[in-house]
């Protein structure tokens, strides 16, 4: 199945968010390690936990959409079950 546009996007998305994440994370212990190991593992860990809600969002958007399409052909099973019975 080929996927289309949106769902490219999405998934590049959600490769460079973990990306973020991973590389963010060093960067900022690598950065604030300076001050202490204690400040510099909870700022981190701050960055982290703020990123991972950045690919909750871009992940909710993915399955919202999934969810439009089901919804989609679900509508139109139901508009031809009623127009069955309706000419009936």
């Amino acid at each position: 199945m080929q996927k289309d546009k949106f769902d490219r996007i999405i998934s590049f998305l959600l490769g460079a968010s973990w990306a973020i994440v991973i590389f963010g994370a060093l960067i900022t212990f690598q950065l604030f390690s300076s001050l202490g190991f204690a400040l510099a593992f909870f700022i981190t860990i701050l960055f982290v936990v703020s990123s991972l809600f950045m690919i909750l969002f871009i992940d909710a958007f993915s399955i919202n959409r999934k969810r439009l399409i089901e919804d989609k052909k679900q509508t139109k099973l139901l508009e031809q079950i009623n127009e069955k019975i309706t000419t009936n």
